[in-house]
């Protein structure tokens, strides 16, 4: 149990149930569950097990994104989210541009998470309960945004995760599953100008690369790293 942590439960839990929120923190259950909600891009957003806890991280990948949707003058971009979860990233979108956006995540309990959180901060977002490999759409996107699932079965991972939901962290074809999926199905849900911008795992670049370039020959494709110096955000830029 770190200092920080403990001081958060002092904060944020009643006093009379201070004692049961340590005791689970000190046997490693995250602290964000243990409040319920989490800061996200200036934004309180509700959290449960049933939702991945949103990451410091991912704030660049929004930041970064905000950045490429003004350098290209994307101008009220439809905006389509695969994973959405806690509704984090589209509702720091919906804050921060004039866009339309559906997100989608095949977790009933996460979307009904996603649309408390929307609600709660005044944001207009459609939220659809769906597996991205089934997904279809009457209209195309200009903007695909995810940070799927990207943890390959056998690769360690921090023990507070055991009490996240595991389809929202591990994936198949050795964390690749769910780009391959998107990738695959881009061409279908997008416009010929788009962006696709992701998350991603610190050794997945040159193999997402690849599987986009499959796809979008011309693409401009853009690697940023994170504050550990990890590559973490990979966009794809079709002109």
């Amino acid at each position: 149990m770190n200092s920080f942590d403990k001081n958060l439960i002092c904060k944020y839990v009643p006093l009379e149930k201070q004692g049961a929120a340590l005791k689970k923190l000190d046997s490693g259950y995250p602290v964000q569950y243990i409040i319920g909600n989490v800061d996200f891009c200036g934004n309180i957003i509700n959290v449960n097990e049933n939702v991945l806890i949103p990451r410091f991280e991912t704030e660049y990948l929004v930041d970064n994104l905000l950045f490429y949707l003004r350098r290209y003058e994307y101008i009220n971009p439809k905006i389509l989210e695969v994973g959405t979860g806690s509704g984090c990233i589209s509702i720091a979108l919906a804050k921060a541009t004039e866009c339309k956006i559906d997100a989608i995540d095949i977790s009933k309990k996460a979307i009904e998470t996603a649309i408390e959180n929307a609600k709660n901060n005044n944001t207009e977002i459609n939220f659809i309960c769906n597996d991205v490999a089934k997904y279809e759409s009457n209209y195309k996107y200009n903007v695909l945004v995810a940070n799927p699932p990207y943890v390959a079965f056998d690769e360690e991972v921090d023990p507070k995760t055991k009490y996240e939901p595991h389809n929202a962290i591990f994936a198949k074809e050795k964390g690749l599953y769910f780009y391959n999926i998107i990738l695959d199905k881009a061409p279908h849900l997008l416009t010929s100008r788009n962006i696709i911008a992701f998350e991603i795992g610190k050794d997945q670049a040159q193999s997402i690369t690849n599987k986009a370039l499959s796809i979008y020959p011309k693409a401009e494709i853009i690697v940023r790293k994170d504050l550990n110096g990890f590559d973490r955000y990979l966009f794809i830029i079709n002109e």
